[in-house]
């Protein structure tokens, strides 16, 4: 048996406090200086007698972060992001017939004005209004404006950030048990539907290449039939380990097991996919920081004219 030395087991938290939290103080590095803060313009209605004011971009602090990138059935995931964003979302190509789906598992241990939480972000590159979706090069290239991802599925251990996730952004969060466990080789991240069964099994080498990574990106929602594009960031040195000859091969077994998927209502978007065995990518860090804003209220034209197309439909 390995000696555990990290262990997280991030019960659920269904309390919302009227308040908030006064621990700007604890944010305050060269990466969260580039960041001005302010508040949306108006208090987020969280429940029929709670309204928050809070900051944003929200800061996350300290941040344990595991990421698997695996391939996925193109088709599949097409349908998936088309159905829930517009037709002119399509997932970043991949050889072979393939997408990429990307499970991140986060423990936040410090967050701007809440209380620590987990989190599991399944997210699938996407090219939006964009006629030229090269395979591969959007995932390796910052030269791609129309890039970003679809996120189609957000375990959440707090309540609060669930009712959060859906009235700020539209995303399809949902409170879930999360549990993290860090050993000397891996990281192992456990989500559970609230029968208390494991629905998703994800397992992350903590080690790998040091490479340093200060991204960012956008992620692609849905709330009231508009479109929105908001802004996230990360900084930190994760080790990193890239697996490049499955871009040409289907199909090939892992020498054990990384992911296991449940048959639960909570795992359907994760089987729907047809996701590969062997991962394409690991991504492993401690102490990293990261924001994500509210949407972006000035967007590029191209980006408005979705959203009036949404309107004439």
């Amino acid at each position: 048996m390995k000696e555990v030395h990290q262990t997280d087991f991030m019960k659920i938290s269904k309390e919302i406090s009227g308040t908030i939290m006064d621990n700007s103080s604890e944010f305050q590095n060269e990466f969260f200086n580039r960041f001005k803060l302010r508040h949306a313009a108006k208090p987020i209605q969280l429940t029929e007698s709670i309204a928050k004011n809070y900051l944003f971009p929200t800061f996350y602090e300290n941040v344990t972060c595991a990421i698997g990138i695996f391939h996925c059935s193109y088709e599949k995931a097409a349908q998936l992001v088309m159905n829930a964003l517009h037709p002119k979302v399509k997932p970043v190509k991949m050889l072979k017939g393939r997408s990429l789906v990307a499970i991140s598992c986060y423990e936040y241990k410090k967050v701007l004005g809440i209380k620590s939480y987990n989190e599991i972000a399944v997210a699938i590159p996407v090219m939006v209004n964009s006629n030229f979706n090269p395979p591969l090069l959007p995932m390796v290239l910052d030269k791609f404006s129309h890039f970003g991802y679809y996120i189609a599925s957000m375990p959440v251990t707090s309540y609060e950030n669930t009712l959060r996730g859906h009235k700020i952004w539209g995303l399809p969060k949902i409170t879930r048990q999360i549990d993290i466990e860090t050993d000397e080789n891996f990281c192992v991240t456990t989500a559970f539907e609230e029968s208390k069964s494991p629905y998703l099994k994800l397992k992350v080498p903590i080690k790998g290449k040091t490479t340093q990574f200060d991204v960012s990106s956008h992620l692609y929602s849905k709330l009231d039939g508009r479109l929105l594009q908001s802004k996230t960031n990360f900084k930190a040195s994760f080790q990193v380990n890239k697996y490049m000859n499955l871009l040409f091969k289907k199909g090939v077994k892992p020498d054990q097991s990384y992911l296991e998927i449940a048959n639960t209502p909570s795992a359907k978007v994760l089987n729907d996919l047809d996701i590969e065995e062997h991962p394409f990518q690991f991504r492993y860090a401690e102490g990293m920081s990261s924001c994500f804003d509210l949407s972006n209220q000035e967007t590029p034209k191209w980006f408005q004219t979705l959203n009036s197309n949404l309107d004439n439909t």
